[in-house]
């Protein structure tokens, strides 16, 4: 009996000490702050794919509200005497509207009706502003009525309004209509009420509670990001299929009214998601973008043409697609002139027209981008010029160049060689790939050349099969996100994207919002996001195990911050493992840890998928967490995420 106590006691000494040796054990470096951590580390990209914009973060409710797509009444049905005119216009970059005229018969209505994006989203109690512009049709006219309506998705009128014009000249109306509903599906109906002709422009209704004509609901999502850095407009419709449909900032500040319609790059791309009626009205302009960044608090990023249309659509021979190296000076005008309406005291010319837009205070732009994805010798020859004008004149701004549209290859090398030459202060990487390339290239930073350009991981996102935005793929960026942490010397900021989908006019995924014409749901790739952007630190500790980094062994991929400002100690660690994990982290130089905060986020299902009705399958969950010491003692679920904080 006893010699069968001591075997047991013997084998239980031996699982004990296996089990031990089976813990990790991390090491944190926690009183030497290492490199310093940009405020812009974690960041946002937008882009009008998916309508992002028009249909999406622009919250005018009234599709081709001016009369100026190609087709000048697509997206509105007509009834009785309906024509389109361009006549002494109200506008003279959009200088279409409608007459509407009695239709001739006593009982027959003349009027329109505008379904918006996807049918328009009423909410119940929600109040809504009807503006129009309109004169009387005849000279001689003395007076006329119009009546505005919301009508549910059974064809029922649930509010209306009417409106009286009495002059002859054009004039800004507006009213007000409460929903006393809630329908995704609505639609709204001008008539035709009484008395004489009527011209009509620039048809508009927005929800009272937008936030300088953006949705507040999308704002919200973007400002709880707490991201630091905002890239806009683009990606793609930077470049434009070709230079005429090219984005031009100019074009988008100054009266919303007034400013010209464009075509979307992404309205035909994908013939497998084709929307012939995805124009840009510029509603949403850089005056909107800069208003935006300083709402987030995010540093503004505005990405120019470098005088190459999209190098996909076009070939590098094609003269018609690509602005001669010795034709770009209105392209570097357009550069200059950006900067100084960011940033230009109000005795400017475009320091003034921020003034008068209603900013007389500088945006404090500090960085721009020239071009987007481009690649070849076409890029670094005109990239030149710019920078040889900007630096002249603005020494300060920070000027990101392209690497080109991959992680690797031939392209990608000649670049970075030209980049480097060129003297760029960051470059632009773009990655969409699996979950495994980014699970094996958390240390693909480790080795970078500390010296010369940064890096901007300017788009990125993992794609797993069929592009979800699944919990597996963010977990992947998370595990991922910790290179880019630790690596805060040679990776100045990082932006997800693409930023929105609209759940009904999709193009492209997988994406951080989604959204449908009520309401928004954030997806796991947004958790990860936040949560790095809400505890990025302002210094690396080192974090070590058995002398190494942590990226990706056993699973496991972990890194340490200092936040200098709330004196905090952050550590991250993704487990992507499909086990448990028993993890002691001892923080080295401390004696005793204060009370903290650990966040977990992660799903038994590694499909597992946020959407618009049911957005809760992965969230992060924060609860308190007390260290023994200067230890703390983890055990990870298996494929989880967490934070800790002290």
């Amino acid at each position: 009996m006893r010699k069968t106590n001591i075997f047991a006691a013997l084998m239980l000494a031996a699982m004990t000490s296996l089990g031990a040796s089976a813990q990790h054990q991390f090491a944190v470096q926690a009183n030497k702050p290492g490199v310093e951590i940009q405020p812009t580390m974690y960041g946002i990209f937008f882009e009008d794919i998916n309508f992002g914009a028009d249909g999406g973060l622009y919250a005018e409710m009234v599709e081709n509200r001016s009369f100026e797509f190609p087709q000048r009444l697509m997206g509105w049905n007509t009834f009785g005497n309906v024509t389109v005119s361009d006549v002494k216009p109200a506008f003279d970059r959009n200088p279409h509207y409608v007459t509407l005229e009695a239709s001739g018969a006593r009982e027959k209505q003349t009027g329109l009706e505008n379904r918006g994006f996807f049918g328009m989203g009423l909410k119940k109690d929600m109040k809504y502003d009807f503006t129009v512009y309109a004169r009387l049709h005849l000279l001689n006219g003395k007076q006329t009525k119009i009546r505005v309506e919301l009508v549910n998705s059974n064809n029922n009128v649930i509010a209306k309004q009417s409106i009286t014009i009495t002059n002859n000249k054009w004039q800004k109306y507006t009213t007000t209509l409460t929903s006393p509903q809630t329908d995704a599906k609505g639609l709204m109906r001008v008539y035709l009420e009484s008395g004489e002709s009527v011209d009509l422009d620039h048809i508009s209704l927005f929800p009272q509670d937008n936030w300088n004509g953006l949705r507040a609901d999308l704002v919200q999502d973007l400002s709880d990001l707490h991201p630091g850095v905002f890239r806009f407009p683009g990606g793609c419709i930077v470049e434009g299929t070709d230079l005429e449909t090219r984005y031009e900032w100019k074009n988008s500040v100054g009266a919303p009214e007034n400013r010209p319609l464009n075509e979307n790059r992404w309205n035909y791309t994908f013939p497998h998601r084709l929307y012939p009626n995805y124009y840009q009205t510029y509603g949403l302009g850089f005056y909107e973008y800069f208003l935006l960044s300083e709402k987030i608090g995010a540093d503004p990023l505005p990405i120019l043409s470098v005088g190459l249309s999209c190098q996909y659509q076009n070939s590098d021979n094609d003269k018609n697609a690509h602005v001669a190296v010795d034709q770009l000076q209105s392209y570097i005008d357009d550069a200059l002139d950006l900067i100084e309406f960011a940033n230009g005291p109000v005795t400017s010319k475009w320091g003034k027209l921020r003034a008068d837009m209603g900013h007389p205070a500088p945006f404090n732009l500090k960085q721009i981008g020239i071009g987007n994805e481009q690649w070849g010798p076409l890029y670094p020859e005109r990239l030149q010029k710019f920078m040889e004008q900007i630096h002249a004149k603005y020494p300060k701004i920070k000027i990101c160049g392209s690497s080109g549209p991959s992680a690797d290859g031939k392209d990608f090398d000649y670049g970075w060689e030209q980049m480097r030459k060129l003297g760029v202060d960051m470059v632009d990487e773009h990655y969409y790939k699996s979950p495994d390339w980014f699970r094996s290239n958390a240390g693909r930073y480790d080795n970078y050349d500390r010296k010369g350009p940064k890096v901007f991981a300017g788009e990125y996102a993992a794609h797993a099969k069929h592009d979800p935005n699944s919990w597996e793929a963010a977990l992947s960026e998370a595990a991922f996100m910790t290179g880019l942490e630790r690596n805060a010397d040679v990776v100045y900021q990082a932006t997800y994207a693409p930023l929105f989908a609209h759940v009904e006019g999709w193009q492209w995924r997988p994406d951080l919002i989604w959204f449908d014409n009520l309401t928004s749901v954030r997806s796991a790739n947004y958790y990860v996001q936040q949560l790095y952007g809400l505890n990025k630190g302002t210094h690396v500790l080192s974090l070590t195990e058995n002398g190494k980094t942590v990226k990706g062994e056993n699973g496991l991929y972990a890194t340490a911050c200092f936040d200098k400002h709330t004196k905090s100690y952050i550590v991250k660690i993704a487990n992507t493992s499909n086990e448990e994990k028993e993890i002691t982290v001892t923080f080295n130089g401390l004696k005793k840890l204060k009370a903290g905060k650990v966040t977990v986020l992660h799903a038994d299902d590694i499909q597992a998928e946020n959407k618009i009705d049911h957005k809760n399958a992965v969230v992060p969950v924060t609860s308190d967490v007390q260290a023994n010491g200067n230890v703390l003692n983890v055990k990870m679920k298996a494929n989880s995420f967490v934070v800790y904080r002290f």
